[in-house]
């Protein structure tokens, strides 16, 4: 159904993306066998939130449609769409305070998962069943991982959990051999490229090229900042003798404060993907993310050897990886600016 036709007839059912139609109605046609728990796995990007939380409205939805899915006008399904449905927990790393703003964590932390837990054993409000999505699943410490897996063995009925999960790999093998697994859709670049001009994204083929194919994060790095800054930034990258990583710096510094990690997680970002096509062009490939400097990474990838781009590329995961940590944004950006520049300065052999 399109969203032109659900809005008119009065639907509150969460639609989905183009590319998961066919999947979500394959599974939920065996709704009835339907998993105590169920992993979606998949890159992130694609959609696998989204499709959870219709998969949810369904199994919450008092009416439901001949094929399984939300019917779209019960009041469950309205509960659903406003994000106020009793029998629904959503579980992520976030933390709000009194006033309601959310700060992202880098884990989820065991409080949230033994309160899914006593949300689990408590009756249901609107008498279909309880439902609990996890997102991204990867992301519990050890703790919450092991408090969750006692509800995963032992299943109070009419109980669903869902896993959402980009790195599935990271999850402790006693959780996934418990849950059923889903491989969540991708799109072809046609169908993503399509979905982001209907959103009024400009440039929808450079977008998803920049997102490794994942649409909904090509659409959120459509925002003109974000663009703003990676136009700058790779700009400095494809002339390293004359970039400056003081002024990337200041270009930091000169945010609020509370969006400084954010831009460093950009540039992070930007950085991995360029040193990516970096060592596909020295390899003889062709550029993923950024096509249109094919010709200066063309130029750079002559000059830099192997090995150290394996190494900084490591570097640059170690330090994603401490971005939920106290840190400087502007000395972290102008250190890693200045190992790049180190790259072309002379060849290790490597």
């Amino acid at each position: 159904m399109s969203a032109g036709r659900a809005a008119a007839r009065g639907d509150k059912a969460l639609l989905l993306l183009p590319w998961q139609r066919e999947a979500a109605s394959a599974a939920l046609s065996g709704k009835q066998r339907w998993p105590h728990a169920l992993l979606i796995r998949g890159r992130r990007g694609i959609g696998k939130r989204a499709l959870a939380l219709h998969f949810a409205q369904a199994l919450l939805c008092e009416t439901p449609l001949a094929d399984g899915g939300p019917c779209g006008r019960c009041p469950s399904c309205g509960y659903v769409f406003a994000g106020a449905h009793p029998d629904l927990r959503l579980v992520e790393p976030l933390e709000r305070d009194e006033e309601g703003n959310e700060t992202v964590l880098d884990a989820i932390l065991v409080d949230p998962v033994r309160e899914l837990i006593d949300f689990t054993r408590l009756s249901t409000h609107r008498q279909r069943a309880k439902v609990a999505v996890v997102a991204p699943a990867e992301l519990m410490n050890p703790a919450a991982a092991n408090a969750l897996l006692k509800t995963l063995e032992e299943p109070p009925p009419a109980t669903y959990l869902m896993l959402v999960s980009h790195q599935p790999g990271r999850l402790p093998p006693t959780i996934v051999s418990r849950c059923r697994t889903l491989t969540a859709p991708e799109p072809s670049a046609a169908v993503a490229t399509e979905w982001l001009a209907q959103q009024g994204a400009a440039n929808p083929e450079q977008l998803l090229a920049q997102a490794g194919g994942a649409p909904l994060l090509a659409f959120a790095l459509a925002d003109p900042t974000r663009q703003r800054e990676c136009e700058l930034l790779l700009a400095e990258l494809a002339d390293p003798e004359r970039m400056s990583p003081l002024a990337l710096g200041a270009r930091i510094e000169g945010y609020h404060k509370e969006d400084r990690k954010a831009v460093l997680a950009d540039v992070l970002y930007w950085l991995l993907t360029w040193n990516a096509d970096l060592a596909a062009t020295a390899s003889g490939g062709a550029p993923r993310f950024h096509p249109g400097r094919a010709a200066a990474l063309s130029g750079l990838a002559a000059r830099v050897a192997r090995l150290a781009l394996f190494r900084y590329h490591e570097k640059l995961l170690g330090q994603r990886a401490l971005l939920g940590h106290p840190l400087t944004p502007r000395l972290v950006a102008e250190a890693l600016l200045f190992d790049y520049r180190a790259l072309f300065a002379h060849r290790d052999g490597g």
